[in-house]
């Protein structure tokens, strides 16, 4: 895929139909015909992931500047919930060069850094992962353990990350390290861009999850590994908390996205499986309790793709960078849990069954109310937010 920019590195209307409408494609006709290998495997088919990489998937968030397709987050969303339509492996694999990791970059590293790493993550040949979490540090970064202390020019990282998204492929870890206790200046973190292959770096096995199989996560080790002064995202020590906060809040609306085309997928599922599933000679799809169910179901993916996007109008915007992101996450993760349940309802005993398309969603579903700020750190996030507007000077 390609795009025209406009001269301030936009995709046009025009443009962007044809990357959603390709994209569309090659998730239904490529990717979905492939669900079951890709569960059975626990990995992505080579070939979808060329076909990715030719078709740009890799730096669809990326600036065109540097190599990527430059999508907006407006863009992204409508991306995000065609995505969000097959297994969440495919969005997976190439989710953390756009967004938390891919971001941290566009945002606040140098021009050098961004020269040399933001061209090649765009490509593919050189996937970004996100190392944030730790043990005792996942949706509150202010508690991070890892510690990143200076040497000559340069620095020596030491800790542990755990769940790091394509950490067992990754070939640079967007690291967080703590480089003083916080004080009145700050939390004291900073970010790292450390190469994979970087003295010390050691990857664990992958993890075994409840779900999404083929979307690879894994603990990293960092023991005395030395970075150079080049490393330091933005050349600045007090970056660091400051670019996860604003990456994780981004990728807040891309998640909600995605759980609503998940949502999307689900609802279809039911619904041709009540139109045709028979009782005592009788579609299901005629009965009202079933009707009703899926009545529901619809309203919740409908309400979800509406607040995603102005969600996403309000990020482009400026307007609102904080509590509609929380919102849209938190709401569109938990109705997709919701629809989730109610399509195995539908299916009945079918589907509780592996190989069954309701059974993976359901599974892989309940991860999206967890990663990048649980359900509950999102209900903080707003309610929080709400009165600290409130008590603001003039309101």
């Amino acid at each position: 895929m390609t795009s025209t920019s406009t001269g301030t590195d936009a995709v046009t209307a025009e443009d962007f139909r044809d990357i959603l409408s390709q994209t569309r494609e090659f998730v239904r006709s490529v990717v979905i015909p492939q669900e079951q290998r890709i569960v059975d495997e626990n990995r992505m088919p080579g070939e979808i992931v060329g076909q990715a990489k030719s078709m740009g998937l890799f730096g669809y968030a990326v600036p065109q500047e540097w190599g990527g397709l430059g999508l907006d987050l407006t863009q992204d969303v409508e991306l995000a919930m065609e995505l969000g339509y097959t297994t969440l492996a495919l969005r997976s694999m190439f989710g953390t060069n756009n967004g938390i990791a891919g971001q941290v970059l566009v945002g606040f590293g140098t021009t050098e850094q961004k020269s040399r790493w933001l061209e090649r993550i765009a490509s593919g040949e050189v996937v970004a992962s996100f190392a944030l979490t730790e043990s005792g540090a996942g949706s509150n970064p202010a508690s991070l353990r890892t510690t990143a202390a200076g040497s000559g020019e340069g620095w020596i990282l030491n800790g542990e990350k755990r769940f790091i998204t394509n950490a067992p492929v990754a070939d640079l870890f967007v690291t967080f390290a703590r480089t003083r206790p916080a004080d009145a200046d700050g939390p004291g973190i900073s970010v790292f861009l450390v190469p994979a292959n970087a003295p010390g770096v050691e990857v664990g096995p992958k993890d075994r999850k409840m779900g999404q199989e083929g979307a690879w996560t894994a603990e990293v080790r960092f023991q005395d590994v030395y970075v150079g002064p080049d490393a330091l995202v933005g050349g600045s020590e007090d970056i660091g908390y400051r670019a996860a906060m604003t990456s994780l809040a981004r990728g807040r609306i891309h998640i909600a996205a995605l759980a609503v085309g998940t949502a999307q997928r689900a609802l279809d599922e039911s619904v041709a499986y009540a139109a045709t599933a028979t009782q005592g000679g009788t579609p299901i799809g005629q009965f009202q309790l079933v009707q009703a169910l899926l009545a529901d179901m619809q309203t919740g993916v409908m309400a979800g793709r509406a607040l995603v996007r102005d969600a996403a109008r309000a990020w482009v915007a400026g307007e609102d960078r904080r509590i509609a992101p929380s919102v849209a996450k938190l709401y569109c993760t938990e109705m997709a849990g919701k629809v989730a349940d109610s399509a195995v309802q539908v299916h009945g005993g079918t589907g509780y069954m592996r190989g069954v398309t309701v059974e993976r969603i359901y599974r892989d579903v309940r991860l999206l109310r967890l990663y990048e700020g649980t359900s509950e750190i999102q209900r903080l996030i707003i309610g929080g937010g709400l009165v600290k507007n409130a008590q603001r000077p003039g309101q």
